[in-house]
């Protein structure tokens, strides 16, 4: 939701490329967890789910480089926003090396 809040004010030009693509990531990786955890039975399809997480979590880092680089956030910004999709990494990696700890193969 930070993130949306804060490409509210993105330039116009950037709203159908930049701002679109940081959004729609940073959303993904919300719903990917959910759907993942729905599907935890299944380890195949668990693991497959959280490396979706993981694909559009650093789709996210990426876009995040982008702003700082284009001056739409502050080093500050980044960095805070950065740390923690950093933070969501470490946890669905942990999830897919340990699928069993969440219900997978129930």
């Amino acid at each position: 939701m930070e993130i949306y809040t804060i490409t509210k004010r993105f330039p116009r030009e950037e709203m159908f490329s930049l701002t679109d693509q940081i959004r729609r990531s940073s959303r993904s990786v919300n719903i990917c967890t959910i759907e993942a955890y729905r599907k935890r039975r299944f380890p195949n399809h668990f693991i497959s789910k959280l490396t979706d997480v993981d694909m559009e979590n650093s789709e996210t880092q990426g876009w995040l480089e982008f702003s700082l680089a284009c001056d739409y956030i502050s080093k500050e910004v980044y960095d805070r926003l950065y740390l923690l999709s950093d933070e969501i990494g470490r946890l669905a990696q942990y999830m897919i090396d340990n699928p069993g700890k969440f219900g997978a193969g129930l």
